[in-house]
């Protein structure tokens, strides 16, 4: 055991640790949506005239009728009294990654000194929070604060509970007083709408009469992991920077994949199942929790959802397993690679569109070859992919996702499509001017009696791809564990709007031409793969040979770092898709790159300053006190006859003045302020400033295991991954 009195404790303390007993269980009846205001529920508290107004505007989109908002907002408001709320709260989602929240009391004090609870048709619809101090990218000055919420009825209103209380939530837009969205929220309704108004042409086309209105849908898989919060209180870096800034890697890590899919250890279960639990009062559908690669790494995976409301539940989700690991003396780390040596964790988007009238326009049937309203919405994908590809690699481009693409537990920075070995036999047959048919599927047969023949999908999962086909629907695997999906659903929807539009157009010049329906569905799919099925790839996406066809032969952009991606926000093709779809006008664009390119400089100057700190306060004070009883050790021994070699000293002594010198040369580095342009400095923190981190922590690791442990200032990654 640790000898440090920091680290020991912390081990004590874990040793000793009372473990939280899990909750009764309870129907999954009861507990669904119990803290949700639902269709069912409206439909019990509203006039019927009113609901059904209200239910016409959340399944079709049509425009909110605000004569209605006062009956609404009086039904809601009942209801939140009964579950015990005292407050609500305009829910919003500004360009941070986070969730904010503006509380208002439903009190009202009377004349009389008496008080009422109130809650009005005008609150519930527009709230103003102060929007001074949330990032705007240049849109308005630093004294301009006004800002609006407005309410977004397609997403339900819920109650958040906590031990202090409970709070009505309503989730909104955010917008500033002149119009521009200031949120993650706006643009995905606004991308929504786009690609629903263009798909609406395709079907259109296809001869369909009754068409509802298309949604996207998505399902995110969340991967997390779990430390005591005993040895993160004792990690300044894992505390502000989400992430060990030094560690050397421990004698076992996932080499011998025993984590993955394991028994979940019982302390670990009892968090989930809590968790669990409040996700189903929200309404939120997990559906599946396992053991990930890397230990003390997990997974949660709810089920698919429409985009918008998907999207809020996944703000959701990251804030309860973030508070409810609390809960159980557990820090919950969403960070990309919090570990170095070891996975890190994404958040794969699972994609697909469709309708209560045409299905999912993304199932490729049994016969997928025959399937035209199916290969023209794939081929819009595969069209929009090979475009905008730049683009979906800047929509995940983080400071922290930077350290897990490309390595093995995630796809390349390259970004390609894999379809799967049935689908690209189908499009080369397009591209071949014919269509003749499908592979079949066939069937598994293990040849043992007790156990069942099934049948086979159609090709292989291609973990290596970051935009891969996988039956029914596209999972874009590239997107970071702590990111919002809003800003990879913003840029799928409307690249796949873009492409809709396209094929729409190609086809209306091709039925203008005389041909017959099949012959322009036929031609447009040909020029399309023609033109843009270079981005389609079903190898090792890894390979050297890979990257190197990738970018010389097919003419793919490789954008490794987010300082390389996040300039193509400001490229003429991605400000004109945006404008012309009524997404993002120029302004809010430009904004955008400002916010992130800012929140990637400064992830890495706290970084940069939490490396120097640790290493000058920490590590070197307990490499000088194990050189200085080193050093009296070989003294003493000397004295008395027994003759040692000074050569740990040297090693020890080598590795301390190295390390000292590196801290001191990034120290130095970050005082460095004259940057003509911002993509000048972003160049600077990935080409510069990280390369000296990591110069430092170099050396740093190598002192960890070279002094005496009882000296080492930090919780190790033994004890990290290893002691629950």
């Amino acid at each position: 055991m640790a000898g440090n009195s920091v680290r020991t404790q912390a081990v004590q303390n874990i040793t000793n640790r009372r473990p939280m007993p899990p909750k009764a269980p309870q129907s999954l009846a009861s507990l669904w949506a119990s803290d949700v205001f639902t269709l069912s529920k409206m439909k019990e508290c509203l006039p019927k005239e009113v609901f059904k107004s209200l239910k016409k505007t959340i399944e079709t989109g049509a425009e909110l009728d605000v004569s209605i908002a006062d009956v609404v907002a009086l039904a809601m408001k009942d209801w939140a009294l009964s579950k015990g709320a005292l407050y609500y709260a305009h829910v919003f989602y500004p360009l941070t990654n986070a969730t904010a929240e503006k509380h208002d009391g439903f009190i009202s004090v009377q004349s009389d000194g008496s008080v009422i609870s109130e809650f009005s048709g005008k609150v519930l619809v527009q709230g103003e929070p102060d929007g001074s101090s949330f990032p705007n990218g240049g849109i308005r000055s630093t004294f301009e604060a006004r800002g609006y919420t407005a309410w977004d009825v397609t997403s339900p209103a819920y109650i958040m509970t906590t031990d202090n209380g409970a709070t009505l939530c309503i989730p909104t837009v955010f917008i500033s007083w002149t119009g521009e969205a200031l949120d993650k929220k706006t643009p995905l309704l606004r991308a929504n709408a786009a690609m629903n108004n263009a798909a609406h042409r395709v079907l259109s086309l296809l001869g369909h009469t009754d068409i509802a209105p298309v949604n996207s849908s998505c399902g995110a898989e969340q991967e997390y992991f779990l430390v005591d919060a005993n040895f993160v209180n004792s990690r300044p870096d894992l505390l502000l920077a989400g992430r060990t800034l030094f560690g050397a890697s421990a004698a076992k890590g996932q080499q011998f994949d025993d984590h993955y899919f394991g028994a979940i250890p019982e302390r670990v279960q009892v968090y989930m199942q809590d968790v669990e639990e409040q996700l189903y009062r929200l309404g939120i559908p997990a559906k599946t929790r396992h053991n990930e690669v890397a230990p003390g790494q997990f997974e949660i995976a709810p089920f698919f959802e429409s985009a918008n409301v998907a999207t809020d539940h996944q703000q959701l989700l990251m804030t309860v397993l973030k508070n409810t690991a609390k809960k159980h003396g557990l820090v919950c780390l969403l960070h990309e690679k919090p570990f170095k040596g070891i996975n890190g964790s994404g958040k794969h988007v699972n994609w697909s569109v469709g309708n209560a009238t045409q299905g999912n326009l993304l199932d490729p049937g049994h016969t997928p070859h025959s399937n035209t309203q199916f290969l023209l919405f794939c081929g819009a994908v595969i069209r929009g992919v090979h475009k905008f590809g730049p683009l979906l690699r800047a929509a995940i481009a983080t400071a922290s996702n930077d350290h897990r693409l490309g390595a093995n537990e995630a796809p390349p920075a390259i970004m390609s499509v894999y379809l799967g070995s049935q689908l690209d036999n189908v499009f080369e047959q397009i591209s071949n001017g014919e269509i003749t048919g499908s592979l079949s599927a066939g069937v598994m047969n293990l040849g043992i009696g007790t156990l069942p023949v099934f049948s086979k999908d159609a090709g292989d999962r291609n973990r290596t791809s970051p935009f891969a086909f996988t039956g029914n629907r596209f999972e874009f695997r590239a997107v970071g564990s702590s990111q919002s999906v809003a800003g990879p659903l913003v840029t799928m929807n409307t690249m796949l709007a873009d492409s809709l539009n396209w094929i729409a157009d190609s086809m209306e010049s091709e039925l203008a031409k005389g041909d017959d329906l099949d012959t322009a569905i036929l031609k447009t799919l040909k020029t399309l793969i023609d033109e843009h099925g270079a981005v389609v790839f079903g190898g090792n996406g890894y390979s050297a040979e890979w990257h190197k066809m990738a970018v010389e032969e097919r003419g793919l952009r490789n954008l490794r770092t987010a300082a390389d991606a996040l300039p193509v926000l400001k490229e003429p093709d991605v400000r004109e898709l945006f404008e012309k779809l009524g997404v993002l006008s120029p302004v809010e664009l430009a904004s955008r790159f400002e916010i992130y390119a800012e929140q990637y400089i400064l992830a890495i100057e706290v970084e940069a300053k939490l490396v120097v700190s640790m290493a000058k306060t920490g590590i070197y004070p307990a490499a000088v006190k194990y050189l200085s009883d080193l050093s009296a050790t070989l003294s003493s021994l000397k004295t008395n006859g027994v003759e040692l070699g000074n050569e740990r000293l040297i090693l020890i002594a080598g590795l301390l003045s190295s390390m000292t010198a590196a801290a001191d040369t990034l120290n130095a580095t970050l005082a460095k302020h004259d940057f003509a342009t911002i993509e000048e400095q972003l160049q600077f923190c990935a080409n510069t400033i990280r390369p000296l981190m990591d110069d430092v922590r170099r050396f740093a690791d190598g002192l960890e295991g070279e002094i005496a442990d009882e000296l080492w200032p930090y919780p190790t990654y033994q004890e990290m991954l290893f002691i629950k």
